[in-house]
């Protein structure tokens, strides 16, 4: 049965105003509560929409966006400031989060190429989550909102290094194509840095003063740079991403991420509503053991090896431990890597199932953990409440 956009429009938004209040009042996170919106009324629920081709096309625009506004966050100076501790702790803690991931999944019967997909996928934090759980003052002035935000940047940069990988498909793993996908990226960087030196910023800067306008050419700017990203045998999120950082440094990028949040969760509500329509929940049964294995020990060793690395770094046990547990769940770009591969391919549904509902499970209970540990917006406590 065909479903008109504006029907599943008003089912996905109406649902998720629903949902996000129950959350909201029962102290949930708001993620939580459109996954599960697509969980119930996508294809694999109770099939009030099941136009599974619409709802990945809505999932592609939100991940370019997505993409677009962290490539807006990303200040070469914020990265380059904690660069000296972080870069080993991620780089470390990246190779000890992926051999779990690979162990658990040839245990659990996966092939191989699966199983590194998901020792991938199980490398990356939740920017998300991360961000959203620490208080504004911890995220902007203390030490350890900034080595959060800068592991989270470092793990960005792997994470644009693994899509791009997979951008090719099964092929895009041979050296051939990989070699040839590695020289049109240095090129759409250079043809981005010149666009937004000699055009873009002077178009900036001559009609600042109408707002409309900077909308519109910087979402035009998006996309543009996405499809030619496409054209050149990348993807279309590393085109946004580049997009996004070629004017991050710009004075006007603050405008621009402000004046696109309210898209940004947009496209956010459809993103996880999308990603909890795919999940396809007639395999849980199958995949059940390996995604609870999976959880618990990536939810158990995630925050004691972060806890140690940065111990061996000379951080405070109090702050390494925090640094943890709020770095203690996968990815948003786990979820992306996963809807990427099977696309291409590369994986079977089940081991897409594995991921996904690993990823929704561990978004959950870390929540839980930091809410009820540490302070952010949303704690139950008073004494943790923090904004």
């Amino acid at each position: 049965m065909d479903i008109n956009i504006v029907y599943s429009f008003f089912l996905i938004f109406s649902g998720a105003a629903v949902l996000a209040s129950v959350a909201l009042l029962t102290r949930q996170p708001l993620i939580l509560a459109y996954i599960v919106l697509g969980i119930l009324v996508g294809p694999f629920g109770i099939s009030l929409i099941n136009n599974t081709q619409m709802l990945t096309d809505v999932a592609e625009i939100g991940i370019i966006f997505l993409l677009f506004l962290l490539g807006l966050d990303m200040q070469p100076s914020a990265l380059l400031h904690v660069l000296k501790k972080a870069t080993g702790v991620a780089l470390l803690s990246s190779l000890a989060f992926a051999t779990i991931g690979y162990a658990i999944a040839i245990g659990s019967g996966f092939t191989q190429l699966e199983a590194l997909i998901v020792a991938i996928s199980v490398v990356f934090s939740s920017t998300i989550i991360g961000i959203k759980l620490l208080p504004t003052t911890v995220l902007h002035h203390r030490h350890t909102g900034e080595l959060v935000v800068g592991l989270l940047l470092i793990q960005d940069l792997i994470a644009i290094i693994a899509l791009l990988v997979l951008a090719g498909g099964k092929d895009g793993l041979s050296i051939g194509t990989l070699g040839k996908t590695l020289l049109a990226l240095p090129l759409l960087i250079a043809i981005a840095y010149v666009s937004v030196r000699y055009v873009l910023f002077r178009l900036f800067a001559k009609f600042d003063r109408f707002h409309e306008y900077i909308f519109l050419v910087a979402i035009g700017w998006c996309l543009g740079i996405a499809e030619l990203s496409k054209a050149m045998g990348l993807s279309l999120e590393i085109g946004a991403f580049i997009a996004g950082v070629s004017i991050a440094t710009s004075p006007i990028a603050q405008y621009i991420a402000e004046s696109l949040k309210p898209l940004r969760d947009f496209f956010l509500i459809l993103f996880f509503f999308s990603l909890g329509a795919g999940l396809n929940i007639g395999l849980l049964p199958e995949t059940l053991i390996p995604v609870i294995v999976l959880s618990v020990v990536l939810l158990a060793a995630k925050p004691a090896i972060f806890a140690a690395l940065l111990r061996l770094g000379k951080e405070s046990k109090k702050t390494a431990w925090e640094i943890g547990f709020r770095l203690g769940q996968i990815s948003e770009f786990s979820l992306l890597i996963a809807f990427l591969a099977i696309d291409k391919g590369m994986i079977s549904e089940k081991a897409s199932v594995l991921i996904q509902a690993s990823a929704i499970l561990m978004f959950m209970l870390s929540s839980y953990i930091v809410v009820l540990n540490y302070p952010s917006p949303i704690a139950i406590s008073d004494r943790l409440r923090r904004d």
